[in-house]
């Protein structure tokens, strides 16, 4: 058993380069599983200047000097995150304060609607059926609420972090960029020489991942614009905000369109009840799904690799609970990752296998 143990062990991982691969794969994992809280604006500056950076190149490639490309792009972040703080917040927060004052109202006249469906449907539903189900959602909301109490009270240190976060993610991202190179081959130190396969890893990751977020940043503002557009003209209750929470949910695939049908109809449920309104307005936010998995992904993220939908769900399981919301977040980049280390790794040791023996 132990000799089988060892030649398997040859046969895999003999070649430094997987070795070098393989550890520096596990050195990342432990550092951001081990250090996440505390480098948490390091890594989202690392994030930010990772997607400015395509910008950047894109000007340098039109023979604008790299600093005042960095310059632009960094002001025009700037720019970008005043006017989310100015216009974008503010209407998004006075929406989910009408939210939270509606509420009790709303959940009267859907207490209503829910209490009259025995008699319109009574081969159907039971009016202790509707009590039961009244009785669950008031369980839900009550602990909701009381999470958002939670929240509130810890509002003053959150304020207080995101306060430090405006101020310390800007200036890592403006530094990241403006001395890229200098950081890059400071690291070029701790890594050996030969690193062949970490490049040829990197350089397909690198590509990819830039495609998916590119794509997935157009395909979350086209569907946030188109939901919220949608959803004003049947009259929708908190358009802006649905249509803000529709678009993010594309980041989870499957999942978030899913989870996402049922906050967009118990909100035009209570708003018109089982009406026609109701029901257009269900049908409106399936068409944008359906045009979004079947038209509008494939058509923005087409450069991406094809990751069998068993894979990504694994992904997000796994990913996510390592790491919560931020692992949603890039399980796709993550698992693209895994993808391309398999696929190097098995070109590596098919290529050693083919290789002639010397004599």
């Amino acid at each position: 058993m132990i000799q089988l143990v060892r030649k398997w062990l040859d046969r895999h991982f003999s070649d430094p380069q997987i070795l070098i691969m393989i550890f520096a794969l596990i050195l990342g994992f432990v550092l951001v599983y081990s250090f996440a809280d505390m480098l948490a604006p390091v890594l989202i500056a690392l994030v930010m200047a990772y997607l400015l950076e395509g910008m950047i190149a894109f000007l340098v490639e039109w023979r604008i000097p790299r600093l005042p490309a960095v310059i632009f792009v960094f002001l025009l972040f700037l720019t970008l995150l005043v006017f989310l703080l100015i216009w974008l917040l503010p209407l998004l927060s006075r929406q989910i304060a009408e939210l939270v004052q509606e509420l009790p109202s709303m959940i009267s006249s859907g207490q209503k609607e829910l209490m009259a469906l025995p008699d319109r449907y009574p081969d159907f539903v039971s009016e202790q059926q509707i009590r039961q189900a009244m009785g669950f959602m008031a369980s839900e909301l009550t602990q909701v609420l009381q999470s958002l109490f939670s929240l509130s009270v810890a509002s003053v240190r959150g304020l207080i972090t995101v306060v430090i976060y405006f101020i310390l993610v800007p200036l890592l991202i403006f530094f990241f960029l403006k001395d890229k190179s200098l950081i890059m081959n400071w690291l070029s130190l701790f890594i050996p020489k030969d690193r062949g396969l970490l490049t040829r890893v990197w350089n397909e990751v690198n590509q990819q991942i830039t495609n998916y977020i590119r794509g997935k940043v157009w395909e979350i503002i086209i569907v946030w614009v188109v939901s919220s557009i949608v959803f004003s003209m049947l009259g929708l209750q908190f358009s802006m905000l649905m249509g803000l929470f529709v678009g993010l949910s594309v980041l989870i695939p499957y999942i978030g369109a899913t989870f996402m049908t049922f906050p967009v109809a118990l909100i035009a449920f209570f708003q018109w009840g089982l009406d026609q309104n109701f029901l257009y307005t269900v049908i409106a936010y399936l068409i944008i799904q359906a045009l979004d998995g079947n038209l509008l992904a494939p058509l923005l993220l087409s450069e991406v690799v094809n990751l069998h939908p068993v894979a990504i769900i694994v992904a997000l399981l796994v990913f996510g609970g390592l790491w919560g919301f931020w692992g949603l977040f890039f399980a796709i980049p993550l698992a693209t990752l895994v993808h391309a280390v398999i696929k190097a790794w098995v070109a590596q040791m098919n290529a050693a296998k083919s290789k002639p023996v010397s004599t």
